[in-house]
């Protein structure tokens, strides 16, 4: 296999390449940074050149799947490849279906049509895929596949049923296995459901988990515990996935972790004492505690920490707080552009607020849940190429994954998702390739509290919704 590069490859992306291009389906396992889109852009290429596609979907999650228009397409797509790229939206302007429909009766030039995963829980998507896939030869692509780990959701079901009619089949991820390894058998059975070797996601967990059946007052249930015969499951991966990590790929620089402490003032203090002597009471009286309970009472420790409590009818309470404070004390010792992440959207507009009222309306841009799809390429681009914007404030589960921030090397974590996953995508929005600067990390935590437990846990890479239930979170209370 031979032919030119628009951009030229790294080593590492030519040997995952020169493994996949003619296969079936694959699975670029690849982490975040290392460039698995341009990857599965020149299988793209190859594929068309050898005429064995007429037409490329790929899908990706809602705020990611612009980012291959704005980004991935035009940088690395070589030029001699006459596309007509479509985009996909559950509410299209007049113009907009109107190309849709174009789209899917158009044979001259080569499709590419971009989708987000989201849109396969309407009836609107599959209805339109069969019309625009109709007697074409396609190539169906799930970019950050873990979106389709869970057999029983409606889009992982919808996907596969459309899956089974492409002649191509790839996913891309850095992270294939995000709370279990029993993630893998939903995003590799949409590849093929033989290449694992097993017909249902129960028989497949029959073999790789250990279960015990657990009894809980006059409940008893089944329970994975851990699980086993994983080396046999590595081997299994080899033969239709390409395992690439930033360590043994990039020669990117070092990560750097600090934290800065935040002082709680006396009014934090006596609800932080009152609260968590609450949660302790009802979390050791014998009650039946679920995790996403326990969850919801670290939460709302946590928003207490940042300076707020919300209310029983929905109302936000604004508590004294040094946490504001203390972050733009760091913003001043900081030299260029940082990347601000924070979990609630209303310390979003805070830190939005302070920074503008600091160095003005044109330095910050935000990227979060409302957040037009317009808008959120447009703060990309002005804080990658703009030197003014020098602020990008967000949260991890909404600018965490598929965009690139390399403009900056400092990042804030002004408070934490629990979730171990959104804090690796996150931290690595800015440390990939592109990025030739060591990359700070400071996370603000207020001291003896459960701030320091959270982010102890996620540097430790250990999964805070696993302690959940266990004692360890009664004493993270307890302190």
């Amino acid at each position: 296999m031979q032919f030119k590069y628009k951009t030229k490859p790294y080593a590492h992306q030519e040997d995952a390449l020169q493994r996949s291009y003619n296969k079936k389906n694959y699975a670029y396992f690849m982490e975040m940074g290392c460039g698995k889109s341009k990857v599965l852009i020149d299988n793209i290429y190859w594929l068309w050149q050898q005429k064995e596609i007429d037409t490329a979907i790929i899908v990706a999650p809602k705020g990611v799947y612009m980012n291959w228009k704005n980004s991935e397409l035009p940088i690395h797509l070589p030029d001699d490849i006459d596309a007509d790229i479509y985009l996909w939206k559950a509410n299209p302007t007049r113009n907009e279906k109107k190309k849709l429909a174009e789209g899917a009766t158009k044979r001259d030039k080569f499709r590419i049509l971009l989708m987000n995963v989201e849109s396969f829980v309407t009836k609107k998507a599959p209805v339109f895929l069969e019309s625009f896939t109709h007697r074409s030869e396609f190539i169906l692509a799930i970019d950050e596949s873990t979106t389709i780990k869970n057999v029983k959701a409606k889009r992982t079901k919808a996907i596969m049923k459309f899956g089974e009619t492409a002649k191509y089949k790839r996913i891309l991820t850095g992270s294939p296995i995000t709370q279990s390894p029993l993630d893998l058998y939903s995003q590799c059975a949409f590849l093929n459901k033989r290449l694992l070797g097993y017909d249902s996601y129960w028989s497949f967990q029959g073999r790789f988990a250990i279960i015990k059946q657990q009894r809980m007052g006059s409940m008893s249930f089944n329970q994975v515990v851990g699980y086993k015969n994983l080396e046999e499951l590595t081997q299994k991966l080899k033969f239709f996935a390409h395992r690439t990590t930033k360590k043994e790929a990039l020669d990117l620089p070092d990560k750097i972790y600090t934290t800065r402490q935040v002082e709680l003032t006396s009014t934090q203090i006596d609800q932080y004492i009152s609260m968590k002597k609450t949660s302790v009471i009802y979390l050791e009286d014998g009650n039946m505690v679920s995790a996403p309970e326990v969850m919801t009472r670290l939460l709302r420790l946590q928003q207490l920490l940042c300076g707020y409590l919300v209310s029983d009818d929905g109302e936000t309470v604004e508590i004294a707080n040094n946490r504001i404070k203390a972050m733009m004390e760091v913003v001043e010792e900081m030299d260029g552009k940082i990347i601000f992440w924070s979990r609630f959207r209303h310390d979003i507009k805070k830190i939005k607020n302070e920074l503008c009222k600091t160095y003005g309306s044109g330095s910050v841009v935000t990227y979060y849940g409302d957040t037009s799809q317009e808008d959120r390429d447009s703060a990309i681009h002005n804080f990658q190429t703009n030197p003014e914007t020098r602020f990008f404030v967000s949260n991890a589960q909404t600018g965490g994954r598929g965009i690139t921030l390399t403009a900056a090397s400092n990042v804030i974590y002004y408070s934490n998702d629990f979730n171990l996953e959104s804090r690796k995508q996150s931290e690595d929005r800015c440390h990939r390739i592109g990025q030739h600067k060591p990359v700070l990390y400071v996370d603000l935590v207020c001291p003896n509290t459960v701030d320091v437990h959270i982010v102890k846990s996620l540097l430790q890479k250990d999964k805070i919704a696993n302690k959940t239930l266990g004692e360890e979170v009664l004493e993270w209370l307890k302190v």
